[in-house]
């Protein structure tokens, strides 16, 4: 959905440094978790002090603030969590989407800061360095998850739902971290023999997550690098929020590879948030200049270029549609 972002007063563009500051309000609140604290019930903003020791400076002007946005309600000098932020960041809720934000507050926000050197170099501003190799470090991979899960616990009800399925008796989800996006497919589509596969550091944390959902056996893990690796056999493969990580000599590579493992008739699926052939929607094309902050060569890409890469590699059947407000998903048939 396109956003309104246009410009046509000095209002607009005095707003525009206020933008800056909003973020960094709502970040903060998810950093020191003050949602997960109200969500017995409210409090005054001296409660809140006490309870997440904060100085009582800023901290009431910075509460109201947060109530401007909806994503808090005050009443009676008590602060409560409005419904966004009781559905969405609350850990431990089923739609938490904090472990995005806490990433974003991390690593993009400290990013953007030198978005002037990147638009001067190309070069990245909060690159993690060589994945495989951080993926043996606990804390990187628990921050990681976190945020996949953010991200596949927003999508896999909607891929669940846009897709037929019923035709499919096997999918593989590549580079499906632990398997928080498979769980919403096998849970909606009984049928389905789900796999995920990923590096094999992940796996002792997809079986905790599958016991912790209550679907052991639902899903196998089958460890490998889709870079070396060939890809498992299944009716359809999963590539989503993997392509807009890498450079398109790598990303028509994954594509072939994984024609090479379909067997006819069964199906490639992709999804990312791809921007338009002409600029309309402003939020994606900001994603894709997080991809270039963030990565060495990823950035998003236009379905147009997507099914230039799956005509390249042989697939001839291709149909696009939306997946949720923000992402386009592309099904490719061999």
């Amino acid at each position: 959905m396109a956003t309104d972002t246009s410009i046509g007063t000095p209002a607009d563009i005095f707003r525009l440094g206020s933008m800056y500051a909003m973020s960094k309000v709502v970040l903060t609140a998810v950093e020191i978790d003050l949602f997960t604290a109200l969500k017995d019930g409210p409090a005054t903003a001296a409660e809140l002090c006490d309870r997440l020791g904060l100085h009582p400076r800023a901290t009431g002007q910075w509460l109201d603030v947060l109530v401007t946005t909806g994503l808090l309600r005050r009443e009676n000098g008590r602060y409560g969590n409005g419904p966004a932020a009781a559905r969405f960041l609350v850990k431990g809720a089923p739609a938490y989407v904090g472990g995005f934000l806490s990433r974003s507050g991390e690593m993009l926000y400290p990013a953007w800061g030198r978005f002037t050197d990147t638009l001067r170099t190309g070069a990245p501003q909060a690159n993690d360095g060589d994945f495989r190799a951080l993926v043996d470090d606990p804390a990187f991979l628990d921050r990681f998850l976190t945020m996949m899960d953010s991200l596949s616990g927003h999508l896999g009800p909607e891929l669940a739902k846009v897709h037929d399925w019923t035709a499919c008796d096997s999918v593989a989800d590549i580079g499906g971290a632990r398997g928080n996006l498979m769980s919403h497919l096998v849970r909606a589509h009984n049928h389905l023999k789900g796999m995920v596969f990923d590096l094999p550091q992940m796996e002792p944390r997809f079986d905790a997550h599958l016991a912790a959902l209550g679907l052991t056996g639902r899903a196998a893990f089958v460890p490998g690098d889709f870079f070396k690796d060939p890809l498992p056999q299944a009716d359809a493969l999963i590539m989503g929020h993997v392509l807009h990580d890498w450079a398109e000599d790598e990303r028509r590579m994954l594509i072939g590879k994984a024609h090479a493992a379909l067997a006819p008739g069964g199906q490639l699926l992709i999804y990312d948030r791809m921007i338009d052939e002409e600029p309309a929607d402003a939020d994606n094309l900001l994603v894709s200049l997080h991809m270039i902050l963030t990565t060495t060569d990823g950035t998003e890409y236009t379905a147009g270029e997507c099914q230039a890469w799956l005509r390249e590699a042989g697939f001839k059947e291709i149909a696009v549609k939306p997946l949720g407000r923000t992402d386009t998903l592309v099904i490719a048939t061999k």
